[in-house]
């Protein structure tokens, strides 16, 4: 079985005989890993250029060697024939030819954070009171740029991976909830208040959003991907009520406007599920992924697993940093048996997956080790 076989078969109801190997997040990988990676050079990430960007991907997919990739947004066909990469004095832009213009490109900064120590978190100056406030702050969602989107090429590299190198991978997209959604215009602090003094413009926001995600299932069917992983944060810091008014609805519609394009959906809930596991499950995601056991919070595959029972498939949730970085060759392999062995009992429904991203210290080749245990041990498991 190749990596979409074992996937498809993971995500269905007579689940896998072979576990696949995949790591969430690969974009966050391969941004602070790229020159271990990769044999090209880091602006080759900006290239317009099709035949360089399947290069680079390619190379990637090969060292890593999961069994799942996230599918790419392109430029235009009009932005390819007019923009292309230029150096100049050790520095890179992205030049426009018949504009004139160009924007110059920096590496992407290694774990994300701001190079100039800035605050990370979001503080809007903007006090949201009504819902025309809302409606200045959030697009109208436009129903025919799907239909544009493929028109214009934006899908081309995706069909190309799909069809060359990436052909043998499952492939997905990422979509945020919409109720994460809230926090691009409250902040932490506002979207908290607004669930607790004025939920009638967190509900109006979310509808609003949730517009914009029918938009973004169509783009990734586009796209040609197979599974949407749809991530959702925060939620563990409102009520079981709050989420289940709230979020269950907003959930619940995208998986089944997933399912409807032909999709499979992984459900990456962050946070401790404790109290509001089977509100969590009652949004009927193909899947269900969480987070390792960590911010004080306790989380293991083995009651995962019994309290789900084969009702849904389970990713694993490896820890990437005591086990995966930190853990040696021997505590990752025990750890990857244990969790292959509580994912069977899933009814084979699981997928053997890491609870975070990788952390920036963890070497490919560590990464890789885990990939091609898994590969071994979760053969006819």
């Amino acid at each position: 079985m190749n990596g979409k076989d074992k996937m498809l078969a993971a995500l269905s109801k007579e689940g896998t005989p072979e576990i696949p190997a995949v790591i969430c997040y690969e974009g966050i990988f391969i941004r602070d890993h790229w020159d271990e990676l990769s044999s090209y050079p880091w602006w080759y990430q900006f290239e317009t250029d099709i035949d360089k960007q399947i290069s680079w991907r390619h190379e990637v997919m090969e060292r890593i060697d999961q069994d799942w990739t996230s599918l790419p947004t392109f430029y235009s066909n009009e932005e390819q024939s007019q923009t292309r990469i230029e150096l100049c004095n050790d520095e890179v832009y992205l030049v426009n030819s018949i504009t004139s213009t160009n924007r110059k490109l920096t590496k992407p900064h290694k774990s994300g954070w701001n190079p100039n120590g800035g605050v990370q978190s979001l503080k809007p100056k903007n006090i949201i009171q009504t819902k025309d406030d809302i409606d200045q702050l959030i697009y109208p969602v436009d129903l025919t740029y799907p239909e544009r989107f493929a028109k214009e090429g934006r899908n081309s590299l995706s069909k190309l991976l799909l069809k060359n190198s990436g052909s043998s991978l499952f492939p997905i997209v990422h979509i945020s909830s919409p109720l994460w959604y809230c926090y691009q215009i409250w902040g932490f602090e506002g979207m908290m208040l607004a669930l607790a003094d004025h939920l009638e413009l967190i509900r109006y926001a979310c509808e609003k959003f949730l517009e914009q995600r029918f938009v973004d299932i169509k783009i990734a069917k586009a796209l040609g991907a197979q599974g949407i992983w749809v991530e959702e944060c925060f939620t563990d810091m409102i009520s079981p009520e709050h989420f289940k008014e709230i979020n269950v609805p907003l959930i619940t519609q995208m998986t089944e406007a997933i399912r409807a394009e032909g999709m499979s959906s992984i459900y990456y809930y962050c946070g401790n599920p404790a109290d509001r596991l089977d509100l969590i499950l009652s949004c009927q995601a193909d899947a269900i992924s969480l987070e390792e056991s960590k911010k004080g919070f306790h989380i293991d595959i083995d009651d995962v697993v019994d309290y789900v029972s084969g009702r849904c498939t389970v990713l694993g949730n490896l820890d990437t940093y005591d086990v995966l970085e930190k853990g040696t060759p021997e505590q990752l392999e025990h750890e990857v048996k244990r969790q292959i062995k509580a994912g069977k009992r899933n009814h084979g429904r699981f997928i053997m997956s890491l609870g975070s991203p990788v952390t920036p210290d963890t070497s490919v080749s560590r990464v890789r080790l885990y990939c091609d245990m898994v590969h071994e041990l979760g053969k006819n498991a």
